[in-house]
Order: C-alpha cells, then sequence, then structure tokens
C-alpha cells in the first residue's frame, strides 16, 4: 500500500504543484483563527469575513480585548457563531498570557488552547511549522476511503492510517492536494473518474 500511496502522491504533485492552504492569512494565529472558523464552514466564507475581522482586530491584544458580542456580528456568516466568537477571544487571551503571543508548536500545547482540535493544530503544524501533519477534513476522508487507504470515517483513525503510509515530508501538502483534488475532480457526487489522473490507481470504495 505504501508503494501505491507514493505513487498518488507523486501524480498529485504533479497535477496540483502549488499545494497552498486555501484560507487567507498573514500571521499564525489569523491561520488560527481562520481554520476555527472554516468548521462547518466554507473557506470561501471564511476568506470574505476575515478581512473584516482582521482589520477590526489587527493584533492578538485588540482580539483578546474585545467584546465577544461585537465578534459575533463580525464571523456570524461562518454559523456557530456564539462558540467561535468566544473561543476567538478567549484563545487570543491564553496566546498572549501563556505564551507570550506565539502559536505553539507541538499537538500537545496547540490542543490546550480553546476551540482547537486536531485537525486546527495539524494545519498549524504543517503550514506553519513544516511539521509532519495529516489534517483530515471531509475532502480528506473522502478520498482516502475511496482510494482505499482506509475504512474508517473517523478523523483520527484516518489521520493514523495516512500516516503510516504517507511520508512524513509529504504529508501536509498532500492533504492540501486532497482538497483541490476533491474540489475540481473528485466530489462526493458523480466523481470525474474519466478526468482523474489517479484513477488506475485508485481503488474507488464508493
Amino acid at each position: 500500500m505504501k508503494e501505491r500511496a507514493l505513487q498518488i502522491v507523486e501524480l498529485l504533485e504533479r497535477e496540483y504543484p502549488e499545494a497552498l492552504c486555501s484560507l487567507d492569512y498573514a500571521e499564525p494565529w489569523q491561520l488560527l483563527f481562520s481554520t476555527r472558523l472554516a468548521a462547518q464552514c466554507t473557506d470561501e466564507r471564511v476568506n470574505m469575513v476575515t478581512p473584516v475581522l482582521f482589520e477590526r482586530y489587527p493584533t492578538l491584544a485588540a482580539l483578546a480585548s474585545a467584546k465577544i458580542e461585537d465578534v459575533e456580528q463580525i464571523i456570524h456568516s461562518c454559523g456557530f457563531y456564539h462558540a467561535k466568537a468566544k473561543d476567538l477571544v478567549l484563545c487570543s487571551g491564553m496566546l498572549i498570557d501563556t505564551y507570550g503571543g506565539v502559536v505553539p508548536d507541538t499537538m500537545e500545547e496547540l490542543l490546550k488552547l480553546p476551540g482547537v482540535g486536531r485537525k486546527t493544530a495539524n494545519i498549524i503544524l504543517g503550514d506553519v511549522y513544516h511539521k509532519p501533519a495529516v489534517v483530515t477534513d471531509t475532502h480528506c476522508i473522502r478520498l482516502a476511503n475511496r482510494m482505499g487507504f482506509t475504512e474508517s470515517k473517523e478523523p483520527y483513525k484516518v489521520e493514523l492510517d495516512l500516516a503510516a503510509i504517507i511520508p512524513p515530508e509529504k504529508q501536509s501538502d498532500f492533504c492540501h492536494r486532497l482538497v483541490l483534488h476533491g474540489r475540481a475532480v473528485c466530489p462526493a457526487r458523480k466523481p470525474k473518474c474519466g478526468e482523474c489522473v489517479i484513477s488506475p490507481l485508485c481503488e474507488r470504495k464508493y
């Protein structure tokens, strides 16, 4: 399976040479909060909201002192805005008070932050700190199952299954490419197998 996985990695590298995160950000803390906002929301919507949010609150200190209801108004269209606004304000304060304004670079410390789960933590580890990281979003889970790399829909199990077969230095970019491929060629309904560069290697489980 590892050999097939590496072949698929290489094909996707050729198809999508720029494996960029689809969330717009300038600072690590902005990526952290953009990822939190992206829960149950599209990246496109988040990228429409965050310029307003970060213009209003350009620093962690500004966001840490913000009124939660004011943040709610800005991020309302991202959904679950009560919980998300509270997490952003509390997390800003914790980053300042506990970590000196620096986003942590380990899974253990990242998971201590309000609203941060493994998916968000892995995005930070991979994109900011260039560490091995498997980001199991909906595209990753769907494609990993279709390709026969996992039989689970549970994010942590999928993360472990992919981490076991994808080279560590390739993991973060591979997940970004799965998002691009999932959107362009392999959606949840009616995948375009005839146009898919990895079709000869895909087990197409469903």
